[in-house]
């Protein structure tokens, strides 16, 4: 049940009655017309932009559209109040009944309520983290990761079929670097002092991977030149690394459906096919790029690549693909990959990046769309960087990987939980401060106790009415009569509920998983507003004198806890049922 897309289903359909009664001319459309909570709640539940949207194209005074308007909706019986404000918008007061309807659905629906079928079952592909695998995780790759996987299930509510998928980042010269870093810990496993010199990682996460070559090759690896052994403990190290890069994704509830290789793309075609599709097209030529911004031209020695006509795409300059030397540029991979994406038949492509890679955006977007002939649209999420704060101070972990903070150090400080949900307090883009002491303390200024507290809050009232011997299964509590349900507070409490399923469709089309967070806040704030009432307010309380009474509150109550627990899940938060 989505009120809003109802009563906007009703605006509609009183346009087109005024369309066929000659007050609107026919060929006028309405996608623009909007029903939302209006800025002000003292001015009504929903106002409604048709009249002023809707005038100049009529050829019409949009006052007087609007008090037409206003007139036919007033006979629908879920109106209450339809009046004209300012120039023409239209603000709107709905009956209780609508609200305790929302209530009931809430009840019936369960963990679909707000469900949309919005994405109607599109292929997205969700790339994100996507490491290097040269270490464990480290902050920065936290946030993209919670980001991308509540991004993922997001879209997964909102109807789109979901694909999350890492691209491991093993075809590079870093992977040798790896491989050599990880031979000198295999040195120090047969009891050689480690070279960790200036270039290679210093790490002790290393030990644990030279103590297993160790055990797979003994001592015969020490006295062989690196020819011999460097394929051999790429693959090893990159193994291993992965390995320890799922676990730490684990430690986040981050589970990828898709793991692909840079490397997989080399000495297989791939690159050759997509660079030959875009060569297909007119857009790979033999040239010389100007100089980069900032070099002189003795800095600058001018060679012919082979470029990529990006520009013809919305590029900034054209791209190099391969090197004069015959070698592929970094960026052919990519194409590759991209291209591999979009012949595995994804609809949407989101790549979710480091703000450092914000260079990156418009060349690949200009790659996936002569690629694809415009068809796949790619939205590129950049990450800002995340501060780490304890009581107003830079705080500085323990830098168990040598030279980061890891993702598991601010998991076994904060907790899985808090960590997803305050990552997720603020939009991708804009940068975050993560305040170790903050998060932790039970207070409302701290929106992941807050939230947690009121769903608490939902099963207590749950345990203690059971313990009462009142049935508070949601197939009773959706039967029950609601009528007593008028207070002010409680019917604020239903309309947040009934805000739920057209916050997700908005969230959904913005992929804005924040959005989330902060309806939470705001429907947690509505519930303790309401509990506190009780407290001055005896009829107010969700457990009353007789069973009846008790269940339609505590029907508001647990429709409430029903989208709380549906919001925690799609930003990957368990629920607490009581707090410690």
């Amino acid at each position: 049940m989505n009120v809003f897309a109802d009563i906007r289903a009703a605006v509609v359909g009183a346009l087109e009655e005024m369309q066929a009664a000659g007050a609107l001319p026919l060929g006028l459309t309405f996608e623009a017309v909007a029903v939302e909570p209006p800025r002000d709640a003292a001015h009504g539940d929903m106002a409604t932009n048709a009249a002023m949207v809707l005038a100049k194209p009529a050829g019409v005074n949009p006052r007087a559209l609007a008090d037409e308007l206003a007139a036919r909706l007033r006979h629908d019986e879920r109106i209450l109040l339809a009046e004209v404000a300012g120039p023409g918008f239209l603000n709107l007061r709905l009956a209780h009944e609508v609200w305790r309807g929302v209530v009931k659905s809430a009840l019936a629906d369960g963990g679909d309520f707000g469900r949309s079928q919005g994405g109607q079952g599109a292929r997205v592909n969700v790339e994100f983290v996507s490491a290097n695998p040269t270490g464990p995780m480290h902050v920065g790759h936290v946030r993209g990761a919670v980001f991308g996987d509540a991004l993922a299930a997001l879209l997964d509510f909102a109807g789109y079929a979901v694909t999350r998928e890492y691209y491991i980042n093993d075809g590079g010269a870093q992977v040798d670097v790896l491989a050599r870093s990880a031979f000198e810990r295999y040195r120090e496993a047969n009891g050689l002092s480690p070279e960790i010199r200036e270039g290679l990682y210093p790490g002790d996460y290393l030990i644990p991977v030279g103590e297993a070559l160790k055990a797979k090759y003994g001592a015969s690896l020490l006295n062989q030149p690196e020819s011999v052994w460097l394929a051999d403990l790429r693959t090893f190290s990159t193994e291993a690394m992965m390995e320890m890069i799922r676990a730490d994704l684990a430690l986040l509830n981050v589970h990828m459906d898709v793991f692909s290789s840079e490397k997989a793309l080399y000495g297989t075609g791939k690159i050759e096919a997509a660079i030959a599709k875009l060569r297909a097209q007119g857009l790979i030529y033999e040239g010389t790029l100007e100089p980069p911004k900032g070099k002189t031209p003795e800095d600058w020695e001018p060679r012919v690549q082979t470029l990529f006509r990006s520009t013809d795409h919305g590029d900034d300059q054209d791209r190099p693909v391969q090197k004069s030397d015959g070698s592929w540029t970094y960026f052919a991979p990519d194409i590759a990959y991209h291209f591999d994406k979009i012949e595995r038949g994804f609809d949407q492509l989101i790549d979710v990046l480091g703000a450092d890679h914000g260079g990156y955006v418009k060349r690949m977007k200009a790659a996936v769309s002569a690629l694809s002939g415009g068809r796949v649209p790619l939205d590129v999420k950049l990450i800002q960087l995340v501060k780490l704060w304890k009581n107003g101070e830079p705080f500085k972990m323990s830098k168990r990987a040598g030279t980061f903070v890891t993702l598991r150090d601010v998991v076994e400080q904060a907790g899985a939980d808090v960590t997803r949900f305050v990552m997720l307090t603020r939009k991708n883009d804009a940068p975050l401060d993560f305040d170790f002491a903050k998060v932790l303390e039970q207070s409302k200024d701290n929106p992941v106790f807050y939230v947690q507290y009121a769903h608490a809050r939902v099963c207590s009232v749950l345990r203690k009415a059971g313990e009462a011997g009142i049935d508070v299964s949601d197939a009773a509590l959706a039967g029950v009569d609601l009528s007593g349900l008028g207070h002010d507070s409680e019917l604020a409490l239903a309309k947040r509920i009934a805000e739920w399923p057209r916050l997700v469709e908005i969230a959904a089309k913005g992929q804005e998983p924040h959005r989330i967070a902060f309806y939470l806040y705001d429907l947690a704030s509505d519930l303790h507003s309401l509990w506190n009432r009780g407290n001055d307010e005896p009829g107010l309380r969700f457990l009353q004198a007789d069973a009846a009474t008790s269940q339609a509150k505590i029907a508001l109550a647990r429709a409430a806890g029903v989208v709380i627990s549906t919001g925690l899940a799609i930003l990957g938060v368990t629920p607490a049922e009581e707090m410690r």
